[in-house]
């Protein structure tokens, strides 16, 4: 039984027999998209872990792309009517979207066991343990048997727009070079199934020697890593020509460590 953000005004705090439960099926999966308090956020969906696994993608509360403008979320490019209904409860409804996209995706939206969304962010529970991570969405009964806790809370992130899943990896970079900078570093990654944009890994002061870590939510499952593309940019121009590279680029991929 797969909750899409279960509501929360006359539910959240009532007896099990009220509201979803893990009692109510073999297994129980949960989306919660909008747990902010109804009064006065006008969060529609509850925020207590109630099933077998509770995913929380983007922390739960504020989903991104739910914050464009009123005119631009209303004239929709799925039609007025679309938008108009995610002006009012964008976040409400993002579970619904969530899940018909992990139809298509079967190794998507990873969710990752965690205290809390800032841990999770942090990287503090990274990558998936030796069981793997559960699949928010359509396929989270995969993982029906490995469940352990009482309550399991997961964390992911995802896109603004569809498509929505995001997979995570650790870049760890360590520069080389004559000279400390000013600047930022970008990594892309390319593999068996597919490359990744651009994503930024620090800035500010880049020193060589130094060793700098990022979690990258990447819009595409690389599958095998073939190559890692490293650009820096100090922006601005420098008449002395400064010059950095990378002794060393480490990925983890937190699907399969």
């Amino acid at each position: 039984l797969s909750g899409l953000d279960p509501a929360q005004p006359y539910f959240q705090g009532t007896p099990t027999e009220v509201r979803l439960d893990k009692s109510d099926a073999e297994f129980v999966d949960v989306i919660h998209t909008d747990t902010a308090p109804t009064i006065p956020n006008l969060g529609f969906g509850m925020s207590p872990a109630i099933g077998h696994l509770d995913f929380y993608p983007n922390g739960g509360v504020e989903m991104p792309g739910c914050d464009k403008n009123a005119a631009s979320q209303i004239v929709d490019l799925d039609g007025i009517w679309e938008g108009t209904r995610d002006f009012v409860a964008c976040n409400h409804l993002r579970s619904y979207k969530y899940y018909s996209d992990s139809i298509i995706y079967p190794d998507g939206f990873l969710g990752y066991s965690c205290a809390s969304y800032d841990l999770f962010q942090s990287g503090s529970c990274f990558p998936c343990p030796a069981e793997g991570c559960p699949n928010m969405g359509h396929y989270a009964d995969r993982f029906k048997d490995k469940i352990k806790n009482d309550f399991t809370k997961l964390y992911l992130n995802t896109a603004e727009a569809k498509d929505f899943p995001l997979w995570r990896y650790k870049i760890t970079v360590t520069l080389s070079g004559k000279s400390k900078v000013r600047g930022y570093v970008n990594v892309a990654l390319y593999g068996s199934d597919g490359n990744t944009r651009q994503h930024q890994i620090t800035k500010g002061t880049l020193k060589p020697d130094n060793s700098y870590t990022a979690y990258i939510d990447a819009e595409v499952n690389v599958g095998d890593l073939t190559k890692v593309k490293f650009l820096w940019n100090n922006n601005w121009i420098n008449p002395t020509l400064p010059k950095l590279g990378a002794t060393t680029i480490i990925v983890e991929v937190g699907e399969n460590r």
